[in-house]
């Protein structure tokens, strides 16, 4: 059974919203992986909250939260600075939770992984170990024009991209020369017939193992970084 902790984590005079801490289960790969929620669905959806279990399961500390707007219930998420805002407050808290031998990595699920990386961008006083991406969002479906990348290239630190073949906020094959394009070390993980959530269509693998192995590729790739730093 994984511990699951709530720290509470003020973000201004008005706004504290609550962090999740999903304690790694023996053995550990000493790393603490941030993930914040997507546009439409907070940090106790199905999806944040079975991967934050999972991730913890196979050894990484798993960090989730609400962002503020979420938390106070209203569906319209707040302008990019606040949501920097909010997440940069959370991160602060949970370096004060960790030991010195745990690498901190930060990402999230679409919305969530972009802030993550404008935050990374701007500068945190000790910049992540990683970046982990959950189906980033290129672009708006329908809209291949109105990219959401060029910031990527400022990206100092390495990054993990898990992206769905028919993904419609950008796929995985359109998302194959912006990473080539980067200066920093970016892995791409594709999810063959996964949509923004990583969903295929019935008559293909289980979607439980489609999950597993995207889990399994994150754990591999948190190793991978830190063993590259040790």
């Amino acid at each position: 059974m994984i511990r699951i902790r709530e720290l509470p984590v003020r973000i201004n005079r008005d706004a504290e919203v609550t962090a999740l801490l999903y304690s790694a289960a023996e053995p550990r790969i000493d790393a603490a992986l941030v993930l914040a929620h997507g546009a439409g669905a907070g940090q106790h959806s199905t999806f944040m909250t079975s991967f934050a279990t999972a991730l913890a399961e196979l050894g990484v500390d798993a960090i989730t939260f609400n962002f503020v707007y979420t938390e106070q219930r209203r569906r319209i998420p707040d302008r990019r600075p606040a949501l920097e805002a909010c997440y940069a407050a959370v991160i602060q808290a949970v370096k004060q939770q960790l030991d010195g031998s745990t690498a901190l990595f930060i990402g999230g699920k679409s919305m969530g992984g972009r802030i993550a990386t404008h935050v990374a961008v701007g500068g945190l006083g000790e910049s992540p170990r990683g970046i982990v991406l959950l189906g980033y969002p290129l672009h708006p479906p329908g809209r291949p024009q109105e990219r959401r990348d060029a910031h990527l290239p400022e990206v100092r630190c390495p990054m993990l991209f898990v992206q769905g073949s028919r993904d419609t906020f950008g796929t995985a094959a359109e998302l194959e020369p912006v990473l080539a394009s980067l200066r920093a070390p970016a892995a791409l993980h594709v999810v063959d017939g996964g949509d923004h959530s990583f969903k295929v269509a019935k008559g293909g693998p289980p979607q439980a193992q489609v999950f597993l192995d995207v889990q399994q590729a994150i754990a591999k790739w948190l190793r991978g970084v830190i063993a590259e730093h040790a």
